[in-house]
């Protein structure tokens, strides 16, 4: 089927005035369909094609075809104020109700989607409680295209300031939400469907902390979920954590926008201590959860085959990414200080212990630092050929920025994995390549002077492993060597 039809004209020989505002759309056939679409969930006499408790379970062919049209049609702001004047949301609320036709409701939804990105139509869908509830109890549909326009819908509605906080606090109001966001990102494998859940989860973390502490602490409550039957279906007791790592999973090879957003929820849990304890104290104390953002970093982003300029296009899931990354480190580093004391012992175990496991996160961390001063020099360049054009340099400078924040995160990371390096880490990394001379100068440029105990501490270490580099070290660095 022809999923974009040509809507249908209002021809010059018919009445004058048909034409819906200042476009050729026909008022007359645009009534005659939302009509039959009240036939359809309200039928005069019982229709043999009905379901036992009277509505179609398939919408006819023609029938689908015209409301098709209309939602092609509803992304035109004069058709989407006359389908608001002729109360079309009432009638969408309607089949919400009656009809079990998926394709329907999903169709209806998706017109409500386009009207909503008009602000007027917007704060009046906004504002009706009723409409409001029904659209989160679709939420909790089986059926993915649903899920999909209904979170499309929501997150138009989310973007609009004027409305964002009537749906943050619907949502905060309804516990069924959480669960039914939950479930789809643990169980769906519909790429499209994760992402777009995903921009209205980080959208509403964005919004409202307490919202998203909330979401945190959630996970005891049991609510009434999806189910193809529609029978009361009891949900498991979901963690939004490793629901968001699942999400993530299933999206990072598909789409880097997709993975793009899930970090970012990630990034934005760690904003709070709450956020950061659900991470590490999970079960497995955070492996799970370290090797799917370790393996990222050092398997698929920013890799030695990459051009330098690669950092510029992948810097905001970096950031995201080291930082969760970084969060974790210093809170399990914390932890591990605070066994130590307790047991006085003077060894790392538990997680750190897995984390030193990972030395290549320090080679790529560094190759990081490396790329970003090659784009440096790159945007320095750029900047002297624009110099003259005003919208070239503000690209630039934002450019700047993003690769600045990319650069403070990476470096924290760094500076606070190498001052917990042992001989035995020394060693390894040494062997395995990611520590020499070129690297490690590298890191010390981009350290000093703000991370000068970092440095010297890893230093320290580094004659232990290996006297004659940590010496070319200090040659190239003096302001290490009067501190020594």
């Amino acid at each position: 089927m022809d999923r974009n039809p040509s809507p249908p004209c209002s021809d010059a020989e018919e009445e004058e005035g048909d034409a819906v505002g200042n476009t050729m759309y026909s008022k007359h056939w645009l009534f005659s369909v939302l009509t039959r679409l009240i036939e359809v969930i309200a039928p005069a006499e019982p229709d043999p094609a009905a379901s036992p408790e009277g509505t179609r379970t398939e919408l006819d062919e023609e029938m689908e075809n015209d409301i098709c049209k209309v939602w092609d049609m509803s992304m035109d702001e004069d058709v989407a104020l006359f389908l608001q004047e002729f109360n079309a949301p009432d009638i969408f609320m309607g089949v919400f109700a009656k009809s079990k036709c998926p394709r329907l409701t999903e169709i209806c939804v998706g017109i409500l989607g386009n009207m909503a990105c008009f602000q007027d139509i917007c704060m009046s869908i906004s504002k009706d409680e009723n409409l409001g509830q029904v659209l989160l109890q679709r939420l909790c549909d089986s059926d993915s295209p649903t899920l999909l326009e209904t979170s499309r819908l929501l997150l138009t509605c989310l973007s609009q300031p004027e409305v964002a906080n009537v749906w943050v606090e619907r949502i905060r109001e309804n516990p069924s939400v959480y669960d039914c966001v939950c479930f789809i990102m643990s169980s769906s494998t519909n790429v499209e469907l994760l992402v777009k859940v995903g921009e209205v989860v980080d959208k509403l973390f964005d919004l409202d902390e307490e919202l998203m502490l909330n979401w945190i602490k959630n996970g005891t409550c049991r609510s009434v979920g999806p189910s193809v039957d529609d029978s009361p279906e009891e949900l498991p007791d979901f963690k939004i954590v490793p629901c968001i790592l699942e999400a993530a999973k299933q999206v990072r090879s598909d789409n880097p926008e997709g993975l793009d957003v899930y970090m970012h929820i990630m990034q934005l849990l760690t904003t709070v201590d709450e956020g950061i304890q659900a991470i590490v104290q999970a079960p497995d104390g955070g492996k799970e959860t370290w090797s799917l953002l370790y393996d990222l970093v050092c398997q698929e982003l920013c890799q030695p085959d990459d051009p330098p300029i690669i950092v510029q296009e992948q810097k905001t899931v970096l950031a995201s990414i080291l930082s969760v990354l970084s969060a974790m480190f210093a809170s399990q580093t914390e932890q591990e200080y605070t066994r130590m004391r307790k047991s006085k012992s003077c060894f790392f175990s538990g997680i750190l212990g897995f984390f030193f496991q990972n030395m290549p996160l320090i080679g790529s961390l560094i190759r990081i630092l490396q790329y970003m001063e090659g784009c440096g020099k790159r945007a320095v360049d750029n900047a002297k050929e624009s110099e003259q054009e005003e919208t070239g340099r503000t690209d630039v400078n934002e450019e700047d920025f993003h690769l600045k924040i990319l650069k403070d995160i990476c470096c924290e990371l760094l500076s606070n994995m190498l001052q917990e390096l042992t001989k035995e880490n020394m060693l390894e990394g040494l062997h395995q390549g990611h520590l020499n001379e070129q690297t490690c100068s590298c890191a010390f440029q981009n350290l000093l002077p703000l991370y000068f105990a970092s440095v010297e501490s890893f230093l320290e270490v580094l004659r232990e492993a290996d006297q004659t580099l940590a010496d070319n070290l200090e040659k190239r660095f003096p302001s290490l060597k009067v501190h020594t």
